[in-house]
């Protein structure tokens, strides 16, 4: 069973080995992004972040999150309203509510083939590829929305 602290104590260790450290604040950090599937911006995880540590700065969590996308234990997103950030580091694609902005993971397409042919057609060699889908969720079909709502935040 894999607990908080087991995930915590691997990532210290691995921070440790790269002459980094597991401050709490990178720690609540990385248990904020890894507590939601929703793909957060950064502000979202400075809102949780607050609750924990209420003097945390907008800027320390930036900087955290990209430490820990540096290292591997998130991956950064980018997004049409800025950065986003990924808990699941497991190889997966995604697919993108047109209407309310949600990120959604879904299971990768182990498409071999499609990496052949783009290989053999460019000389490329490629080593991974990720999709896209773009659409409406079921929530937004069932509610009849088809384009963003302004002034609507995402997380």
């Amino acid at each position: 069973m894999i607990t908080k602290n087991s995930v915590a104590l691997a990532a210290d260790a691995t921070l440790r080995a790269r002459g980094l450290r597991l401050t709490r604040q990178r720690r609540i950090i990385l248990e904020v992004v890894r507590a939601t599937d929703a793909h957060p911006t950064a502000a979202f995880v400075y809102r949780r972040v607050r609750r924990r540590l209420p003097r945390v700065s907008l800027a320390t969590v930036y900087r955290n999150l990209r430490t820990l996308a540096a290292e591997g234990f998130v991956a950064e997103r980018a997004d049409p309203s800025g950065a986003r950030f990924d808990g699941n580091t497991a190889p997966h694609d995604h697919f993108t509510c047109v209407a309310c902005g949600r990120i959604y993971d879904v299971p990768p397409r182990a498409d071999r083939a499609v990496r052949a042919r783009v290989a053999t057609r460019t000389g490329f060699e490629v080593l991974n590829h990720r999709t896209e889908f773009y659409g409406r969720c079921v929530a937004c079909r069932r509610h009849g929305r088809r384009s963003p709502v302004k002034g609507q935040r995402r997380s």
